[in-house]
């Protein structure tokens, strides 16, 4: 078994910070690609930040120069550091995590319960 648990999400005023964090664990041979994705009400699943394994970073257009994707490859963990928070930040936040089982087998894709974070005053 392989889980993602996420944490740090909340209410927060319009141009606050929030750090939300997520730990993988379990079954776990090797992890590939990890990130934060999220979804808004009425709305479909947007990537919002990925980081590859060598620290490679993505960013959508939206979060460009107000959120940060960091990792830590030994403990397995992704962070996302949102500064300058908007009201159009608000929604469900979800790590997610490329995650092979044993040496030379596939990647599969893994997802957190999600978080909510709300920007409101």
């Amino acid at each position: 078994q392989v889980q993602l648990v996420e944490s740090g999400g909340g209410l927060v005023q319009p141009g606050g910070s929030l750090t939300l964090s997520c730990a993988a664990s379990g079954n776990i041979f090797g992890v590939n690609t990890m990130g934060w994705y999220r979804q808004a009400p009425g709305k479909q699943r947007e990537l919002v930040a990925t980081i590859t394994r060598g620290s490679s970073s993505n960013y959508a257009d939206s979060v460009k120069g107000r959120f940060s994707v960091s990792r830590d490859n030994v403990k397995n963990t992704v962070h996302l550091q949102m500064n300058a928070l908007k009201p159009e930040d608000t929604a469900v936040y979800y790590c997610n995590a490329d995650i092979r089982r044993r040496l030379g087998g596939p990647f599969f894709a893994y997802w957190g319960q999600g978080t909510q974070v709300t920007v409101s005053s």
